[in-house]
């Protein structure tokens, strides 16, 4: 009995631990935001001028919309073509299946380093070059692979008869697609989604490699802005990030199903 409690008190400590891991951090980074010195003297004074001078530094504003936009078309693309690619690689069987789902797990195992490189070369030899077209073109790549396997999981927990069975009644293809088999995967569809839209928008090997001066992303700014010297606005606009993703992930498991009740 007196064991039971022990390792019962040791994993508690060891959640908690794990919890102020990866959690301490951020919320100092958070606390920092607010204070008055640039130098993280303490105790701390409160402030928001970083946040005031953060709408006045228009790279970092810049990138961080760059980030935003490519993240959204990033995520829409992939979420449509994974979508799709799911369920073509779930319903029909076809010469090379097999090899071709066997190649979706590479481009996610790969360090992004070398991915980064490749993408690089091949831009240039192609004639893209380097830029946001070409940095949408990489985060595509890269992320798509997540959305095929997330949604692929989801579809084999679908039943094929209800397809079946939707035929039967009458209805068409765009019906059993829309009616029956979208609602039953729109979990993994979302979460694919949010796979993707992170997987975009914290890139940062691919996009420093393709991007220019003058159009950056949020993550190659930061690091940029870090080399040259450190300074709160950095803090202010991850504590901004943080909030709003942490409310949109709320958001989500709050108004949407994902294997129970709301």
């Amino acid at each position: 009995m007196a064991t039971t409690r022990i390792l019962e008190w040791l994993g508690r400590l060891y959640i908690w631990l794990l919890l102020a891991f990866l959690y301490l951090p951020i919320i100092i980074m958070a606390l920092m935001s607010f204070n008055v010195s640039p130098f993280y003297q303490l105790p701390l004074e409160w402030t928001t001028e970083w946040y005031a001078s953060l709408w006045q530094n228009d790279q970092l504003i810049s990138a961080t919309w760059n980030s935003i936009k490519i993240a959204i078309i990033t995520t829409i693309i992939c979420t449509v073509l994974g979508s799709a690619a799911s369920l073509a690689l779930f319903r029909y069987e076809f010469r090379g299946k097999k090899v071709l789902q066997a190649l979706l797990f590479p481009p996610i195992a790969i360090p992004w380093l070398i991915t980064g490189t490749a993408m690089l070369i091949f831009f240039f030899g192609v004639g893209i070059g380097r830029g946001l077209f070409a940095i949408l073109l990489g985060h595509v790549a890269l992320a798509l692979p997540y959305v095929i396997v997330v949604v692929s999981a989801r579809l084999q927990t679908f039943a094929p008869e209800l397809e079946e069975a939707a035929r039967s009644l009458g209805a068409n293809q765009w019906q059993v697609t829309s009616r029956v088999t979208l609602p039953w995967i729109m979990p993994g569809v979302i979460a694919g989604g949010l796979f993707a839209f992170a997987v975009s928008f914290d890139q940062f090997v691919v996009s420093y490699f393709l991007s220019t001066p003058g159009q950056t992303t949020l993550p190659v700014e930061i690091y940029a802005a870090i080399r040259k010297g450190f300074t709160p606005e950095i803090n202010a606009v991850s504590t901004i990030i943080i909030v709003v993703s942490m409310t949109l992930m709320l958001l989500t498991a709050r108004f949407f199903k994902f294997g129970g009740e709301k």
